[in-house]
């Protein structure tokens, strides 16, 4: 891997925690050659990426940062090529950590010095979207910012000024959780489950050796009914429409989506294993 480090700051990371890109930037800068930049928006984030030359990029941001950055080199088809390094800072942080990233700042900085990179597989489906950790159908309810509360004589200007330097608290979405659904699920083009058999949840996991890993879980009448497991390198889901939760991402309605595995196709930068 290059000693030389394209730092990229997201600007969501700088927003919500400065103090941690300050610790990842000071640590990221007195261990490598690191040339630091700071995109104002995607469009900036995406020159940066595309702009790296010989430099590993690292990501310092929140696990839609990660996944912006994997997105980008996979249309630019230089996913395979490119080994990435993420820093996690923000309000979402559960895909790094699932991949094995650490989420304490000074932590996630070393390993970007001192890691190895790990090949990992990954699910493409057919309309250009990824998986990197868990499809999920449903999706669970999204945390969505809620306001915070404002005074009712507090003036107009004040009451801007609030908006801009208070945090604003999460909360579940108003989406009513939906219930059992019908699903055709197939796996190498062999039925798991039709359409006869209503299923309350389904998950589809990448895992190793060009395999993914998919659970259903049919819907119990009476006693617990046990939960469908098969592992293949395709999953095609058809029925009514449905939503389904790409790793941080809601999509849908959709009728019909099909993954597939691509083998080791993308590298990250991890502790090294001791």
């Amino acid at each position: 891997m290059s000693d030389q480090l394209l730092v990229i700051i997201d600007p969501g990371a700088r927003q919500t925690d400065g103090e941690s890109v300050r610790i990842a930037k000071d640590v990221l800068s007195a261990g490598a050659a690191a040339k630091v930049c700071l995109p104002e928006g995607p469009e900036e984030f995406a020159r940066a990426l595309g702009r790296r030359g010989s430099r590993r990029p690292v990501v310092v941001g929140d696990d839609a940062a990660l996944m912006r950055a994997v997105t980008l080199l996979h249309r630019e088809r230089e996913l395979a090529g490119c080994v990435l390094s993420v820093v996690p800072v923000g309000e979402t942080l559960s895909l790094a950590a699932s991949l094995g990233v650490p989420t304490g700042a000074v932590a996630a900085a070393r390993a970007v010095l001192d890691g190895a990179e790990r090949r990992l597989d990954l699910l493409a489906d057919d309309s250009g979207g990824l998986v990197l950790s868990q499809l999920a159908i449903p999706p669970a309810p999204v945390r969505v910012p809620a306001p915070a509360p404002m005074a009712a004589a507090a003036r107009p200007w004040y009451r801007s000024l609030v908006r801009t330097l208070t945090p604003r608290p999460t909360r579940l979405s108003a989406i009513p959780a939906p219930g059992p659904t019908r699903l055709r699920v197939e796996v190498d083009g062999e039925a798991l489950v039709d359409l006869d058999q209503p299923v309350e949840s389904l998950s589809l996991t990448p895992a190793t050796g060009g395999l993914a890993e998919l659970e259903v879980h049919p819907l119990s009448v009476g006693a617990e009914a046990r939960p469908l497991r098969a592992s293949g390198r395709t999953v095609t889901v058809t029925g009514p429409d449905f939503h389904y939760r790409a790793d941080t991402k809601v999509t849908g309605p959709v009728r019909r989506r099909t993954w597939r595995v691509a083998e080791g196709a993308w590298g990250l930068v991890l502790p090294a294993r001791p």
